[in-house]
């Protein structure tokens, strides 16, 4: 049988194959940090075993063509799982990050049977794509809410209304696959890694706005996670100590102001939208030139820029990504915005990019996937028995449900 680093190099090689496409064995040592001779024998192994093939070479510069190498057959996937207030959002997820079947569900998180009915629905889509789960590495779920520990995946979520729910545990022992949960924002991040600014940026702030304000925080390549998993909270961080009451039992907190909840209670105080007016209709009236609803929504921009200075400052990161449903409003809030932000930063870091990006159930599902996806590089071991798992998947000539009687499948030897 092959040593832990072997296996882990050969999960890494599949991985990179998967989303990076083809690839010849001087890239993938290169991508990879290996020695050629590790690249030749890890890929001399795979094809091997059916889950390498050569494919054509690439033009030649001058020297011998280099052989190119891709995935054989058929691909493993993940399945990606955002967890709303209501509603699920769940993709099949290939390893190049290439989202399908994405399937929205109806879900009340404050049911009695809530965490049933997000198994069941679970399994019907893992009945769907292939009966047994055999092509699946893992389930991925991404929540609005605390996670201390992804591998084993307690959850904490005021919007929710969840309090120390053993989620991963809980979906683990019913559905026989590997389970990573992490906060919602911090799985974004996990994408961005992967597919996204990730492979030009080392160092990146994810701000997200909707009916919740989070972040996710990346240093040199890593998800900033903190001591308990809450890194990132900037919802909760205090605006005015008289302000109204957020979710989590404080006042004044950032999400209390400007989340979609307090927007569309300011609208409603000021006549521009009904008792059963929407955060949709609030943006239909900014974008028809309602004043009061342009106003309301550039005060939002202007508050977010003074936090998100804020933590520019203390994390100096490269970029910012906006993500969230609020950023469809975005030509509303920026005017408040840029001039907030520019503000209050140092000449130094006053030219940051700020980019917008889209946030829907694909964005969401992807990062919730992307929890499962980069484990292969997780060289911290935060996965611990369940990155061992996704691992042993991947490399495996059969990836049937892990086995709780006599642990994970068996490697390939």
């Amino acid at each position: 049988m092959a040593s832990p680093s072997t296996d882990h190099h050969r999960a890494a090689v599949l991985a990179l194959a998967g989303t990076s496409g083809s690839l010849s064995r001087t890239e993938i040592a290169q991508r990879l940090g290996l020695s050629p001779a590790t690249v030749t024998q890890v890929t001399k192994e795979l094809i091997s075993h059916g889950l390498l093939e050569e494919l054509a070479s690439a033009p030649s510069r001058g020297g011998r063509p280099a052989q190119l190498l891709g995935l054989a057959g058929s691909p493993k996937r993940a399945l990606g799982v955002k967890v709303a207030p209501d509603r699920l959002a769940i993709s099949d997820v290939e390893l190049d990050g290439t989202v399908r079947d994405l399937s929205v569900h109806d879900f009340d998180p404050a049911s009695a049977d809530a965490l049933g009915h997000l198994t069941d629905t679970l399994a019907a889509v893992i009945d769907g794509i292939d009966g047994d789960g055999s092509s699946i590495l893992g389930i991925g779920l991404g929540v609005p809410g605390g996670v201390h520990d992804p591998a084993e995946g307690v959850v904490n979520a005021d919007i929710l209304g969840w309090r120390g729910l053993p989620l991963g545990r809980r979906l683990r022992t019913s559905l026989e696959l590997p389970v990573l949960v992490d906060n919602d924002v911090n799985a974004l991040a996990a994408a961005d890694c992967l597919y996204g600014r990730g492979r030009h940026h080392r160092d990146f702030l994810i701000v997200t706005i909707g009916a919740g304000i989070g972040a996710a925080i990346v240093t040199s390549d890593v998800v900033y996670r903190g001591a308990h998993g809450d890194a990132g909270e900037l919802g909760h961080t205090p605006v005015d100590p008289h302000g109204p009451e957020c979710v989590c039992g404080n006042r004044g907190c950032l999400e209390a102001i400007i989340g979609d909840r307090a927007l569309v209670s300011a609208a409603h105080r000021e006549g521009v939208l009904t008792a059963v007016d929407t955060i949709s209709d609030l943006h239909t009236a900014a974008d028809q030139g309602d004043p009061t609803a342009r106003a309301i929504l550039r005060n939002a921009g202007e508050i977010l820029g003074r936090s998100v200075a804020g933590l520019v400052n203390i994390v100096d990161p490269e970029t910012v990504a906006i993500y969230g449903e609020g950023t469809t409003a975005w030509q509303h809030w920026r005017p408040g915005f840029e001039p907030a932000l520019r503000a209050h930063l140092p000449a130094l870091r006053n030219h940051i990019p700020v980019e917008i990006d889209r946030s829907d159930d694909q964005t969401w599902t992807q990062g919730a996937a992307a929890l499962i996806m980069s484990t292969p590089f997780d060289t911290t071991g935060a996965a611990r028995e369940q990155g061992e798992q996704i691992r042993a998947r991947l490399t495996s000539t059969h990836s049937g449900h892990q086995d709780n009687t006599h642990g994970r499948p068996e490697p390939v030897a």
